[in-house]
């Protein structure tokens, strides 16, 4: 495709990246707006820790709750878009490679991917 230019490519990607950031400010916002609405008054314990709930460190658990208009849910659903948004980036950066057959690059960001999807599923 010889519509593909580098500025062209550039524009998609900052709009990608606004985007992105965009909807995960959005997301956390709404998130601490109804965490805030049903807990707003709760008395917070300081003397005793307590981590997440369970339900909330995996990616399942988190969309569950998210869905469920839970607002912790809901906030760490925009924290991991946010963390998505620079995934996405590379993932569109080898498509976009590809098409400019520039297959350097495309074995750049095939490797890139691969460690932060690894980083991110697999550890």
């Amino acid at each position: 495709m010889s519509d593909w230019t580098d500025q062209k490519i550039e524009v998609i990607i900052a709009n990608l990246l606004r985007a992105g950031v965009s909807l995960a400010a959005a997301l956390v916002f709404l998130g601490g707006m109804v965490f805030l609405v049903r807990h707003g008054l709760a008395l917070t314990q300081y003397r005793a820790f307590t981590g997440e709930p369970s339900d909330l460190r995996e990616w399942k658990g988190i969309v569950h709750s998210a869905l469920n208009f839970r607002g912790r849910g809901i906030i760490q659903f925009g924290i991991l878009c946010l963390i998505a948004t620079p995934v996405a980036r590379v993932a569109f950066s080898g498509v976009a490679f590809a098409l400019e057959r520039d297959w350097l690059y495309v074995g750049v960001a095939s490797a890139v991917l691969a460690v932060l999807l690894y980083s991110l599923l697999g550890a």
